[in-house]
């Protein structure tokens, strides 16, 4: 396989593997921080009824989330990016003199 689509195939899995993952994050962290906030609501986190812990929780899920969104994309940046030209040196230059 050649670079390009080794770096195709290592942007897909990453997007699969953890783009989804920090998607399905950020919807539940951003429900789990909303229900702490709504009075009365029956909250359960670890045997905890504490609306704190669910804003906690929430607000946790939402960081780790965004983690797992950014790194297909820096993967992505990082690996289909071009490659900067080799500098070539002119090595036609003539010798210096003897002495």
């Amino acid at each position: 396989m050649d670079k390009k689509t080794t770096a195709l195939v290592a942007t897909i899995a990453t997007a699969v593997f953890c783009g989804c993952p920090g998607l399905l994050s950020l919807g539940v962290g951003g429900m789990m921080a909303l229900v702490g906030l709504i009075p009365g609501a029956e909250i359960d986190i670890f045997g905890s009824s504490d609306p704190s812990s669910a804003i906690a929780m929430g607000i946790g899920m939402l960081c780790g989330g965004i983690v797992l969104i950014a790194i297909p994309i820096v993967v992505g940046v990082l690996t289909l990016r071009k490659p900067k030209p080799a500098v070539v040196e002119n090595i036609d230059e003539p010798l210096p003199p003897a002495s």
